[in-house]
């Protein structure tokens, strides 16, 4: 482990050790929603809750999939902890209440949640920073499928813009195949977007903390069977395989490193968050696939292994997370 992982492992103890849990007050845990990952979200969000509940907190269950969000007003929380994935959770549309009920929350603020879920202004935002990811085209029903073939080549994938767990998304082997990847991706999102494969080793990259004082915690290798890291084998197969340390060479895991930061740190996320990154076999290359900033906490999810990595087990990750909101009195914006 590296001394900086250390000292971030060292200092999350340092921190919870002088942390009054009353002064979390009224704790409410988001959670449920109506995006496609409602499912994945409870289970997150039931993880979250119990983890609070056995530190002390006074932490209370509320489920945006079941009540009205407007609720929240009547609940007289001092905070939230954001356990929502994807649209409606993860996109910015809770956080901008939250900032008008002047209600701290864990996670990301307005933009940057919405540019995060958003893979093309992500690609776009990234690009303009100079950071690689894969080549890609906005598809519609109107599409040239030749064209976008010859573009981006074969294989590719084809997947909601909007989306994320793996909803929705094909691999594309010919371009007879186009039609009906656009077709699936269509029926989840209005927009659809196609990008290059990168062959080569799955990883993904947690991040912490905000600015120059973000952080990158150990990258971890996904090794999924027959190499599918699809809906289920990302949160209910025990066959997928992750590996922390990767096994690869200490400057490769420091390359992804510094890219996943930099694209966490165009986006403008804080608090918490986590980069999907491709290494290309041939080259070498780590290219960029996306950023989560609500990643899952559920017993196959990934930034608690990070963290415990670092020294950090899943109960007080879970409490550090939500002790960073108490910096955050006013909601930033941006």
């Amino acid at each position: 482990m590296s001394k900086q992982l250390m000292d971030w492992g060292q200092r999350v103890q340092a921190q919870l050790s002088g942390l009054d849990v009353k002064s979390l007050g009224r704790v409410g845990v988001l959670l449920g929603g109506r995006s496609g990952e409602r499912e994945i979200s409870l289970m997150s969000g039931t993880g979250v809750l119990e983890a609070l509940l056995a530190k002390g907190v006074d932490a209370h269950p509320f489920d945006t999939g079941l009540r009205c969000p407007t609720e929240l007003a009547g609940e007289k929380f001092d905070r939230v902890f954001i356990s929502l994935h994807g649209r409606y959770g993860e996109d910015g549309t809770i956080q901008g209440l939250l900032e008008l009920l002047n209600l701290p929350y864990t996670g990301s603020a307005v933009l940057a949640s919405a540019l995060s879920i958003d893979k093309i202004a992500t690609k776009q935002i990234w690009l303009s920073n100079g950071l690689s990811t894969p080549e890609f085209e906005e598809l519609t029903a109107a599409s040239d499928w030749n064209a976008v073939v010859k573009k981006l080549g074969l294989p590719l994938i084809v997947k909601p813009a909007h989306e994320g767990s793996s909803l929705g998304l094909t691999k594309v082997k010919s371009v007879e195949e186009l039609p009906a990847a656009y077709q699936l991706a269509a029926g989840l999102d209005k927009k659809v977007i196609a990008e290059t494969c990168i062959i080569g080793d799955e990883l993904t990259c947690p991040l912490v903390g905000q600015g120059n004082t973000a952080e990158a915690l150990p990258v971890i290798k996904i090794i999924p069977p027959q190499a599918n890291y699809d809906f289920h084998n990302k949160y209910f197969s025990d066959e997928t395989q992750y590996l922390c340390p990767t096994g690869l060479a200490p400057e490769v895991n420091e390359r992804v490193q510094e890219l996943a930061l930099a694209a966490y740190k165009a986006l403008g996320c804080r608090t918490w968050g986590r980069a999907d990154v491709m290494l290309d076999q041939k080259t070498g290359k780590p290219y960029l696939l996306e950023m989560n900033t609500s990643p899952g906490m559920t017993s196959h999810s990934l930034v608690p292994m990070a963290a415990k990595a670092a020294g950090v087990d899943y109960a007080d990750l879970v409490l550090w997370l939500l002790s960073q909101t108490l910096q955050e009195k006013e909601g930033a914006t941006a």
